[in-house]
């Protein structure tokens, strides 16, 4: 039965949820805190964005829409990424590392936030069950009445501004972390919440085509300058450009916006940034006139109250930008959240209630992972010992498929599998490893000399693995009990 949904937000997540709603032949009503981003003069004056990498479970969640043509429209948007390169020194010589995503050759796609956002309302702009409201600020909500309370900013003066009353029959609030629909909903429903910054601020920055015009590093990777405490990261766009993110502590930036030594550290820290990526003038002027940003992460459960209110996206579970997910996730939360409102049509109320129950844990679980992996990209990725780790990994997800195995990265990453899945399936493995390092290190350490003395290095690698997989099959009978 065709209902009043009204969603609060008109980002990528909110958009995304309101073409689902608008598919179904509700009446769609989106509110929007900021103008049109779709105008020019706004899009140059956005606040900024780390680029997205978009991953299976948004593109399978813009597929899943229903509408033809959306998510070839969003991908003709993207730029693959197929894994790492790594920049480090290594004895005084910078080198250049490249680590593949996926031992099955599978891709992360790089894109601009507004070029999604933007196709998203187009696309919304064009259903005739939609309308658009931008400059409104939620002020209020009665999730018992179904009625809210928004600010009309399109007047100068907002002193002139007018209040208006809406009724919904759902309320959708994907305004982001600091959401107003998150605060609302909280005053009808115990809501538990946890919020963190986290000790690492970011700053943008642009590199532009080379001279020749074409791309300064090889396109199509995520590059890393990974220092442990620090990180500098470059996503590729369509245009030849790169977008670019410094992290660093708190205490890092404050440093060096009182000592000016920004290029100075970044010669020491990041090699081959300056002058070959940006010139040092051109670094110090944007290091000095971009944000210094924080990082939050947060955490809250139930997500919905009875049937008239539920948040997604950064509403219900912002997270630090290290794992990628963050809009993958959210845009994860549409096609749940509408499975469970198809499943239960007759009782709004239970979909809601099994849509918090079954995505809390999830968002929870990919909220940890994304902390966890700062980590991983920030230190581990030049470390021998990971690198042996990953490439065992890799090499049983290629040799052992009947025993379904598969790493972490490529579950959260190439899936669809709910991400607490993931996590119990990567400790479940990770005992099935200690289990093979446990029990089997004198065998390991035999195939290696063995097969090094009678076959050669490239033959012992085989070797090994092939010790590995029969470790790892025994140890999975033995967990299996």
């Amino acid at each position: 039965m065709p209902q009043k949904v009204v969603v609060v937000g008109a980002g990528p997540v909110g958009s995304l949820a309101a073409l689902y709603a608008a598919v179904r032949g509700h009446e769609v009503e989106i509110h929007e805190l900021r103008s049109d981003l779709r105008n020019d003069e706004l899009t140059s004056n956005l606040s900024q964005s780390i680029n997205l990498a978009l991953s299976e479970r948004g593109i399978n969640s813009l597929r899943q829409t229903g509408l033809p043509g959306l998510a070839d429209a969003v991908l003709a948007e993207t730029f693959p990424m197929h894994g790492r390169m790594i920049h480090v020194r290594k004895q005084g010589q910078y080198v250049r590392q490249a680590q593949a995503y996926d031992a099955r050759g599978r891709s992360l796609l790089a894109m601009d936030r507004t070029e999604l956002n933007k196709t998203l309302l187009n696309h919304l702009e064009s259903m005739p069950n939609v309308k658009f409201f931008f400059n409104r600020k939620l002020l209020s909500a009665d999730f018992r009445k179904k009625l809210a309370w928004f600010e009309n900013r399109t007047k100068s003066d907002p002193a002139k501004s007018d209040d208006i009353e809406i009724s919904f029959d759902l309320l959708i609030g994907a305004d982001g972390a600091h959401s107003a629909a998150r605060y609302h909903l909280m005053k009808f429903v115990p809501m538990s919440y946890q919020q963190e910054y986290i000790d690492k601020l970011w700053c943008q920055f642009h590199v532009p085509p080379g001279p020749d015009g074409d791309f300064r590093l090889p396109p199509n990777y995520l590059h890393i300058w990974p220092q442990d405490d620090s990180m500098f990261i470059a996503l590729p766009n369509l245009d030849k450009t790169f977008t670019s993110t410094l992290f660093l502590t708190r205490s890092g930036f404050e440093e060096l916006d009182a000592s000016g030594k920004v290029v100075e550290y970044f010669a020491e820290k990041f090699p081959g940034v300056v002058p070959d990526l940006v010139s040092e003038d051109e670094l110090r002027k944007q290091f000095a006139e971009n944000d210094h940003l924080p990082l939050i992460s947060i955490k809250c459960s139930p997500y919905h109250y009875e049937s008239s209110g539920v948040i997604i996206g950064d509403a219900a579970h912002a997270m630090v930008p290290f794992y990628g997910q963050g809009m993958n996730a959210g845009l994860e939360d549409v096609r749940v959240l509408f499975e469970h409102l198809d499943r239960f049509p007759d009782d709004q109320a239970k979909a809601l209630g099994e849509y918090s129950r079954q995505r809390a844990p999830d968002a929870q679980t990919i909220n940890d992972l994304a902390l966890g992996n700062y980590r991983e990209m920030a230190s581990d990725v030049k470390k021998p010992l990971y690198l042996l780790r990953k490439w065992i990994e890799e090499k049983l997800y290629i040799h052992l498929p009947s025993a379904g195995w598969a790493t972490q990265y490529s579950r959260v990453t190439f899936s669809n599998m709910r991400y607490s899945e993931v996590q119990k399936a990567a400790h479940r493995q990770a005992t099935i490893l200690n289990g093979v390092v446990g029990l089997s290190t004198a065998t390991l350490l035999g195939s290696i000399f063995w097969f090094a003395r009678s076959r050669g290095p490239e033959r012992a690698k085989m070797g090994v693995l092939r010790s590995i997989c029969w470790l790892a099959q025994r140890a999975q009978r033995m967990l299996e009990g």
